[in-house]
């Protein structure tokens, strides 16, 4: 056999071993995240009933908007540190089922404190997911196969915004009439908060903290995932260890997140007011609405994934990020 038929059927195990990975992880994280975000951002439909029934102004909803990434903040470097100590599959299934209990608690809210305090335990609950779920597909992936995984999983924002904007709306209009005494936006918070609840408990069961535990491998396949992560980080620049001080002076690290502050600022500007600004257009339907709002996410979801996959194969990801 010559080396190169021999590094084809290497890559031919690979991608075996990697396919199979993939379709046993990526499909639950990916509805995980799909939720995460969705919990997080569906107040943004709720407010087209919940400011009216509940008296609140728009300095009211904005603050409580807002006041999620307080504790979204405070908590996630706390939060990653805990899924070290306690493993991914007991602390991301905790973390699921508590964000899910708060924001399904969002229908009880009648005072502006109430809903100030419960987005802020949602924020804190929600904090260590999106980096969790990061690191732990880390201890899957190698480097030069995590771009378009990444890619993969972080479509589920598009997806949310594609499929929650008409599904909110729906419910908003679906229950309008104020079906078992509860009108259309608490509706929405239940509907769409319970399923978290569940997927956090499904956690404990489809998630394994490492690729030793994955018996849905063979020995061999788990061998193979671990000499290429072994592999990768060897192959890495080594800086000795370091510590959150001594992280958190790099310069690069605050250029980074000021970068991502910008984007995210107006990211959420559109999530959080969107449905409001097409009702103010005129579209007085909640599922219209919806459907216009899902416009921007599928432009998103396409490019996203377009993206990672030429990070991938490019085996390049600095300018993809300039671009």
């Amino acid at each position: 056999m010559t080396p190169v038929s021999t590094h084809e059927v290497g890559d031919a195990e690979g991608n075996l071993v990697y396919r199979r990975i993939t379709l046993r992880l990526i499909p639950f994280i990916f509805i995980c995240y799909l939720f995460n975000y969705l919990d997080r951002v569906n107040v943004g439909f709720a407010k087209l009933q919940m400011l009216d029934a509940l008296n609140f102004s728009e300095t009211v909803y904005g603050l409580g908007a807002g006041i999620f990434f307080i504790g979204y903040v405070l908590c996630g470097l706390p939060s990653n540190l805990a899924l070290n100590r306690f493993g991914p599959r007991r602390w991301i299934g905790l973390m699921m089922i508590t964000w899910g209990i708060f924001s399904t608690c969002l229908l009880f809210v009648t005072t502006p404190v109430e809903f100030y305090v419960l987005r802020f335990l949602t924020g804190m609950a929600e904090a260590g997911f999106f980096p969790g779920i990061v690191l732990y597909l880390s201890r899957w992936y190698p480097n030069q196969r995590r771009g378009r995984i990444m890619a993969l999983f972080m479509s589920a924002i598009p997806v949310s915004g594609l499929l929650g904007g008409p599904f909110s709306g729906w419910i908003l209009n679906h229950f309008a009439a104020g079906q078992g005494g509860m009108a259309g936006w608490q509706w929405m918070f239940l509907i769409q908060g319970v399923p978290t609840v569940a997927l956090g408990a499904l956690a404990f069961v489809l998630l394994c903290d490492k690729v030793e535990d994955a018996r849905w491998l063979t020995p061999e396949q788990r061998q193979r995932v671990k000499t290429d992560i072994t592999n990768d980080e060897l192959s890495r620049p080594v800086h000795g260890k370091s510590s959150v001080a001594s992280v958190l002076s790099m310069p690069f690290i605050w250029i980074l997140g000021f970068i991502y502050f910008c984007i995210q600022s107006g990211v959420y500007a559109i999530n959080f007011w969107l449905p409001s600004i097409i009702k103010n257009l005129g579209f007085s339907d909640a599922l219209v609405i919806g459907w216009i709002s899902a416009v921007p996410y599928l432009m998103a979801g396409v490019f996203m994934l377009l993206v990672g996959c030429s990070a991938d194969l490019r085996n390049e990801r600095r300018w993809h990020l300039v671009v």
